[in-house]
């Protein structure tokens, strides 16, 4: 490849993997090569496996306290140097895991009956967790891989109560543009409606592309928006459940400072690992943008050259790829049948609600060799 990347990105083993406990490496059988859940194959950063090992070794594994462990400014040093993203720590709070915490404040501001806009397809749970709270979901699909800024402006004006927004997107890899966030949160703080921005692909964000934190769009909608990032897709350590809830006013602040324990008590070691992420975790992460970005193109030129029934749009941030698989006539689930003829996991489509049909997931978070070995399990099935 023509960048340089540590060989720890592309000397990857696959038997080392086999031994990972995981929810993506455990689900199948050792015949399947698993491309599915947002879980990177790459060895953790550095700075995060020496806190971790030292928190072993000093059997610290009690409850977090995340302020004495400066997780709020580690957060807000690295959306200044990563995202240009001034943040005030005051208004960084912890929360177990982005999903939780995003159920939990959309609790807080609307109540049973009202409708919540989703931008669709859409990351699954999203679906789940409004109706869970008595909500109605309106879907608001997207154009080209595009916001609809006018969509959702016409369903805020039909009484909309809050907006889930994915950004970047799950699954297109899309980044919205200043002219959508902008057009979003102008018509959000026209009609009084809340929005809550899913952003924890963000630091993902590939070459060619700028993720544009949604509180740094439009000042007037700050006491109705609220941000949800977390070191978990970026440095990998989904499993140690800690997350950062973000505003930028009083009056959304005091919205998260109602949320309960359960929600806001994130996990010690995921503490201690992302404060070390933020702090010193940049030079790992550059290298796996160095490959993901190496791999986006792989797989790009692979499918136009040896696969070109299946159409794709390279995603602009994060490392999952929104594949077209319709017209390979698969149905509307093509990864049940990639599934029992090639032995390849994606995510199914349909699993991201309308849209989905016909589409599947696939992660690209590997070694170029194991991505190359997951293509060539589709093309032996549909050639």
């Amino acid at each position: 490849m023509a960048e340089t990347i540590d060989p720890r990105f592309t000397e990857i083993s696959i038997k080392r993997l086999r031994q990972r406990q995981s929810y993506k490496w455990t689900h199948y059988p050792d015949d399947v090569l698993p491309a599915w859940v947002a879980e990177m194959d790459f060895p953790l950063a550095g700075p995060i496996k020496r806190a971790l090992v030292d928190a072993i070794e000093l059997d610290d594994c009690g409850y977090s306290y995340p302020r004495a462990l400066g997780l709020a400014d580690a957060f807000a040093g690295f959306a200044k140097r990563r995202m240009g993203w001034e943040v005030n720590p005051e208004w960084v709070f912890p929360a177990i895991g982005i999903f939780s915490a995003v159920s939990a404040t959309l609790n807080l501001v609307v109540k049973p009956g009202d409708t919540v806009i989703i931008t669709t397809p859409a990351y699954h749970p999203f679906h789940t967790l409004v109706r869970e709270l008595g909500c109605e979901v309106t879907d608001v699909p997207l154009i080209d891989n595009r916001l609809d800024p006018e969509a959702i402006d016409r369903c805020f004006a039909e009484g909309a109560a809050a907006l889930i927004l994915c950004s970047p997107h799950n699954p297109t890899g899309s980044v919205p543009d200043a002219e959508e966030l902008e057009a979003v949160a102008a018509s959000a703080e026209r009609h009084g409606t809340w929005v809550l921005a899913d952003e924890i692909h963000g630091p993902l964000t590939l070459p060619q592309a700028d993720h544009i934190p949604f509180l740094t769009v439009c000042s007037e909608a700050a006491d109705r928006s609220i941000v949800f990032c977390s070191a978990s897709k970026t440095f990998n350590i989904a499993g140690l459940k800690c997350s950062q809830i973000i505003t930028d006013s009083e009056q959304a602040s005091q919205v998260v400072r109602r949320l309960p324990a359960r929600v806001t008590d994130c996990g010690h070691l995921g503490a201690i690992a992302s404060a070390a992420a933020f702090r010193e975790g940049e030079a790992w992460l550059d290298d796996v943008i160095k490959v993901l970005g190496h791999n986006r193109r792989l797989l790009g030129e692979h499918l136009a050259e040896r696969l070109p029934a299946i159409r794709y749009v390279q995603p602009d941030a994060g490392y999952l790829a929104w594949l077209d698989l319709r017209d390979l006539k698969l149905g509307d689930n093509p990864s049940a049948a990639i599934l029992r003829g090639s032995r390849l996991a994606l995510s199914p489509g349909l699993d991201f609600g309308p849209g989905g049909a016909g589409f599947a997931r696939l992660n690209f978070a590997t070694s170029p060799d194991l991505l190359e070995q997951a293509l060539e399990r589709l093309e032996k099935l549909v050639r």
